[in-house]
């Protein structure tokens, strides 16, 4: 069984800096196309932040988190990883991660892909 399990989110005060993990379990982290993370505020919808492709060498950032947030990989430990720096009160939300075993373009659509993580809660305090 795959399983995605996040981890790394707390609480904050704006301008620090974060961490979040997502270990892949029950298949290697090469199998997918894609691996993305996607944050849900509430009372909004769950929107894209950030996809790596498996291949390591193309991401893609959401506008609002571009020079702030880094994804990387490390296929060795079937580990995705989000570097949050200069955080701010509106990146408040759960985070989720998400894995995409077929092939895609944009790959930033929350429908395409096949497997999530149960989210870890950032929070960050103005």
């Amino acid at each position: 069984q795959v399983q995605l399990v996040e981890s790394g989110g707390g609480l904050v005060q704006a301008g620090d800096s974060l961490r979040l993990s997502c270990v892949v379990s029950g298949r290697t982290l090469s199998s997918y196309y894609a691996m993305g993370w996607f944050r849900q505020a509430p009372g909004k919808e769950r929107e894209f932040v950030t996809r790596i492709k498996w291949s390591g060498d193309s991401t893609y950032y959401a506008d609002s988190v571009k020079g702030r947030f880094t994804i990387s990989r490390d296929v060795a430990k079937n580990t995705v990883a989000l570097q949050m720096n200069s955080l701010k009160a509106e990146d408040t939300a759960v985070y989720y991660c998400a894995a995409r075993r077929d092939f895609c373009t944009g790959c930033y659509d929350a429908g395409r892909y096949d497997v999530w993580g149960q989210g870890t809660q950032v929070t960050v305090s103005s």
